[in-house]
C-alpha cells in the first residue's frame, strides 16, 4: 500500500500518509537568492512510519526516500507500463512460473553485485510472518506464503492460527547469479506490473546481522543500489532530516544534483511558509487553504496534474464502533457528505469527487460507479441514519492525521453529518499519521478515520486487494468478504485484460455496497518548488524524479 503521503496509503497504498511538516532551517538564502552550490535540495515529508527498510516501508513519506536509495526490477513508462529496470526479462509460458533475468553490472552501494541471491533473500524476509512487515502481503501470490504466514481457520481473527511450518518461500529459487525463478500459487498475468513496488526492492547481505535478521543499523541507514546514498544514519527523534548524497558509482549515470535532504514536518503549513521563504526547496502536496493562491505566487513552478490517490473516510467494520459496523449507517454517511462542494470550496476546485473504489488513471474506473451511495442527497441521508438506528449509536469520531493537512475538509464533513443526519460527530486531530495506522494495526481505533491511498504499480487490482482482501496488510476496516475474494482470484488468473478488469469490477461492486471505506475524492498533484530548483517532475505515483532534478 502506498497510504500514505502513497499511495504509496498514501502514501500508500500504500494508505497514503499525506505530506506534513516542521521547523524550517535558517541557513538558506530567501527566495529569490542563489543557492550555495553545497546547499542539498530539501525535499518535504512526514516523519517515515518505521526505519528506512523496503519490506516494511509502507507510506509514501518513507518510500520517497527509499525510491531516491533504491531501484528495482521494473519501473513504469509515461503510459504507466511497466518497463525492465534491473530485469532484463520477465517471462512466462502459463503465467504461473516466472523466469526473472537480471542485467549485468548493477551493484548496491557497498560495492557488492545485485545479484539473484539478493532478491530472494529480500522477498524471502518480506514474507516471513515472523518479522511483521507491512510489505509482507504483497509476497502473498507466491508458493510457500500460507506456510509461513498461517492464518485462523475462519478467517474472523476469533481463532488461534497455527504455527508457521516454514521459514522462505518454497517458490523462490536462484538459478545462477543473475538468474531466479518464481513459483505462483495461481495464475496472475499482472505479475510484472508489480515488480516496482517498495517491497520487491532487493537487499544486500550486509543487510543482515548474524542471527539472519535486518539489523537496527540497516533500518537507520540502509545500503540500496539507486542514484542516491545514505549520508549519514537517521536517528528517529533527534534528526530533523533523512541526509542522502549522489552515488557516483551508480550504473546508469550521475545524478545532476549533489545532495537531498528530506526534511521532517510535523505541520504542512509551516512547510509550505518555509517553501515560500526559500528555506524549503519541493513540496509534492500544499496545503487545502494554500492551493487557491499557489499558482499565481509560484508561476511555472507550480505543479498540478492528475494523481492516482484517492482519499477516504474509513471504519474498523469488525472491531470498532456500533455505527462504524452497520452497512446501512455507512452508506447514509456517504449520502450525506457534500463532495462537490467541499472539492471545489476546500481544495479550490483541485480535487474531483469520488464515485469508485478504482482511480480514473487506471484502466477500469467506471464513472458513476458508486451510483446512489456517493450521491449527495440529505434527505435519503436521513431517512436511512434513522432507520438504521444511527441516532442510538452514540457520536460519530472521525481521525485524522494533523501533520497532514486535513484539517478542513473533516471539519466539512462533519459539519455535513450534523446537519444532515442530525448526528453528533466529533473530529479527532492525531498528531501523526503514523499513530493512527499503528492504532488500526493493533486494532484499538474504534471510530472513523481518513485514510487515503496511492498505487504502488497501475492496475485497478492494487486499489482492491491491498486494502480489502482478508489478512492484507493495509485492511484497516477488517473487511472480510468470500464473494469478493472469488472475484479477486478471477481477476488474476485471467487470460485477458478485459476478462482481468471485468472480475475486478465486480470485486469493486460489492465494495460499493458494503462500504468499508466511503471514497470522499480523487486526488490531484498539487505541488511547488522555489527557486533554487528546475526540472522537477511528479509522477502518478507522487514520486518526485530526483534523479533530474537540476540547480537553477
Amino acid at each position: 500500500m502506498r497510504v500514505t503521503k502513497g499511495a504509496q496509503i498514501i502514501a500508500g497504498s500504500a494508505l497514503l500518509a499525506l505530506a506534513v511538516a516542521a521547523c524550517g532551517g535558517s541557513d538558506a538564502p530567501a527566495a529569490g537568492g542563489s543557492a550555495p552550490a553545497t546547499q542539498p535540495v530539501r525535499v518535504e515529508i512526514a516523519e517515515p512510519q518505521h526505519e528506512l527498510v523496503p519490506g516494511n516501508t509502507a507510506e509514501t513519506s518513507g518510500a520517497e526516500v527509499l525510491n531516491a536509495l533504491f531501484i528495482g526490477l521494473v519501473n513504469y513508462d509515461a503510459e504507466k507500463k511497466p518497463i525492465n529496470q534491473i530485469a532484463e526479462s520477465i517471462t512466462s509460458d502459463d503465467q504461473t512460473n516466472w523466469t526473472i533475468k537480471l542485467k549485468d553490472g548493477y551493484k548496491f552501494h557497498d560495492g557488492t553485485p545485485v545479484d539473484a541471491q539478493s532478491f530472494v533473500d529480500s522477498w524471502n524476509y518480506t514474507a516471513n510472518g515472523a518479522n511483521a512487515y507491512e510489505g509482507n502481503y504483497f509476497m502473498g501470490s507466491i508458493q510457500g506464503y500460507a506456510e509461513m504466514n498461517p492464518v485462523d481457520p475462519d478467517g474472523e481473527g476469533e481463532q488461534v492460527a497455527p504455527p508457521a511450518t516454514a521459514t522462505t518461500l518454497s517458490g523462490l529459487k536462484v538459478v545462477d547469479n543473475l538468474t531466479f525463478t518464481v513459483g505462483l500459487t495461481n495464475p496472475f498475468s499482472g505479475f510484472p506490473t508489480m515488480l516496482g513496488y517498495t517491497a520487491f526492492y532487493p537487499m544486500p547481505k550486509a543487510a543482515f546481522g548474524p542471527d539472519g535478521k535486518v539489523t537496527e543499523a540497516y533500518g537507520k541507514s540502509p545500503i540500496g543500489n539507486g542514484p542516491f546514498k545514505m549520508a549519514k544514519p537517521w536517528e528517529r527523534g533527534k534528526d530533523q532530516a533523512i541526509s542522502v548524497v549522489r552515488n557516483d558509482d551508480y550504473k546508469e549515470g550521475k545524478a545532476k544534483i549533489d545532495a537531498v535532504d528530506f526534511k521532517i514536518y510535523l505541520d504542512l503549513n509551516a512547510a509550505y511558509r518555509d517553501l515560500q521563504a526559500g528555506n524549503l526547496d519541493i513540496m509534492d502536496q500544499l496545503p487545502a487553504e494554500a492551493i487557491g493562491s499557489a499558482k499565481a505566487e509560484f508561476g511555472d513552478r507550480y505543479i498540478e496534474q492528475p494523481s492516482s490517490g484517492i482519499g477516504y473516510i474509513g471504519f474498523p467494520i469488525k472491531t470498532g464502533a456500533d455505527y462504524a459496523k452497520n452497512a446501512d449507517v455507512r452508506k447514509a454517511v456517504s449520502m450525506a457528505i457534500d463532495r462537490k462542494t467541499i472539492t471545489e470550496t476546500v481544495f479550490s476546485g483541485t480535487r474531483v469527487p469520488a464515485d469508485d473504489f478504482i482511480s480514473p488513471v487506471v484502466s477500469g474506473y467506471r464513472q458513476g460507479a458508486c451510483g446512489e451511495a456517493c450521491t449527495y442527497d440529505p434527505v435519503k441521508a436521513k431517512e436511512l441514519f434513522d432507520k438504521a438506528g444511527g441516532p442510538s449509536l452514540g457520536a460519530i469520531e472521525i481521525g485524522y492525521n494533523a501533520d497532514g493537512g486535513h484539517k478542513e475538509w473533516i471539519e466539512a464533513v462533519a459539519n455535513n453529518l450534523r446537519t444532515n443526519l442530525g448526528a453528533e460527530v466529533t473530529p479527532k486531530p492525531v498528531e501523526k499519521f503514523a499513530t493512527i495506522l499503528d492504532d488500526l494495526g493493533a486494532k484499538k481505533w474504534k471510530g472513523g478515520f481518513r485514510m487515503a491511498w496511492i498505487m504502488d504499480y497501475p492496475s485497478p487490482e492494487n486499489y482492491l486487494k491491498p486494502i480489502f482482501a482478508a489478512n492484507a496488510s493495509s485492511n484497516y476496516s477488517g473487511f472480510n468478504n468470500k464473494e469478493f475474494e472469488e472475484h479477486l482470484k478471477a481477476g488474476d488468473s485471467a487470460k485477458t485484460l478485459e476478462e482481468g478488469i471485468a472480475a475486478y469490477q465486480a470485486a469493486d461492486d460489492i465494495l460499493l455496497k458494503e462500504l468499508p471505506y466511503i471514497p470522499v475524492y480523487f486526488y490531484q498533484t498539487n505541488g511547488a518548488y522555489s527557486q533554487h530548483v528546475k526540472n522537477v517532475k511528479i509522477d502518478p505515483f507522487e514520486r518526485i524524479d530526483l534523479f533530474n532534478v537540476e540547480k537553477a
